[in-house]
């Protein structure tokens, strides 16, 4: 893949590293084509990247991947791809499905059915997943096909430019709103199970509003909206003002009407990396998540939250 671009006023006088930043290159990926052959060019000749640019002037980028990843095996997987192009991938998980390989478990993940999706296909292909969800979470994320979206995509993470919004059943009247600001630790001699230290915790907030109250299950529907993206928020928070998941091995186990935690990654909105358009993309409430009798949620989401 080839990146072109016109050198403009605006941009005359800068180097090729310091134009390349402000697109958001990483320091990395810049080094990285530094030393590839033809990876950085200007009028097709080889350039530093301490080289002057001037107006009118074409900048060409080339981006190689060969290989792909290494150590993840490719298993054929039914893949939700909500959308693609030539720099991300966004999909619809399911649920049961971890986002990684893992001790004991190499080849039932996202990343092994990614894998074969793109060898299938004949494409090196790099694992490089922006955002996660926990193994039993549904719902969407998003992949980087290329070291320029995945560190554009990286650093929008950490400026909380990528929003994300999700869907919950949670045990009891849930307030209509509020935001959970409570730190998250680990749990002193657990490996996974997390809970609200306002010691040793780091900061986490969480803001929810009810969208439906089902009084004959007991339960409500929650939209949630996070700042931040720590292990197990939604689970944690909820949990610790007294509305738990049903269906949640680690912190309210009650399984009577969903086998897994009921969240479901609903709805992401952010800049494409590349192209700076605006994307929103939606997945459906699943249908294990159904039993309020909600199985749409046309007219009770606002757009604003």
């Amino acid at each position: 893949m080839t990146m072109n671009y016109t050198i403009t006023e605006t941009s005359k006088e800068l180097t090729v590293k310091q134009y390349l930043l402000n697109l958001g290159y990483s320091q990395s990926l810049i080094r990285q084509l530094r030393n590839t052959e033809n990876g950085i060019t200007v009028e097709g000749e080889s350039v530093y990247t301490t080289r002057i640019l001037k107006p009118g002037e074409l900048l060409s980028v080339f981006i190689c991947e060969e290989e792909s990843s290494k150590n993840i095996v490719p298993t054929p997987m039914p893949l939700q791809i909500q959308y693609e192009d030539e720099h991300i991938l966004v999909i619809n998980k399911e649920a049961g499905i971890p986002i990684h390989p893992s001790q004991g478990n190499f080849d039932h993940t996202l990343a092994n059915g990614i894998a074969y999706y793109f060898k299938e296909k004949n494409q090196a292909f790099i694992y490089r997943a922006i955002n996660r969800l926990d193994r039993d979470t549904t719902g969407l994320l998003v992949l980087a096909k290329n070291p320029l979206s995945a560190c554009i995509l990286s650093d929008m993470v950490k400026k909380r430019e990528i929003h994300r919004h999700y869907l919950a059943v949670v045990l009891g009247e849930l307030p209509l709103s509020g935001t959970i600001d409570a730190p998250i630790a680990r749990v002193d001699g657990s490996t996974i199970e997390r809970c609200v230290d306002r010691i040793k915790g780091e900061e986490a907030c969480t803001h929810y509003k009810r969208l439906y109250y089902d009084p004959v299950t007991g339960h409500s529907l929650a939209g949630l909206c996070l700042e931040t993206g720590r292990t197990h928020q939604i689970r944690v928070h909820l949990k610790s003002i007294g509305y738990p998941l049903p269906g949640d091995f680690l912190y309210y186990p009650d399984y009577r009407y969903i086998r897994r935690q009921a969240l479901h990654s609903f709805r992401l909105e952010f800049l494409h990396p590349i192209k700076k358009e605006l994307l929103i993309f939606e997945a459906p409430l699943p249908e294990d998540m159904q039993f309020l009798g909600i199985t749409s949620t046309e007219g009770l989401w606002d757009n604003d939250f």
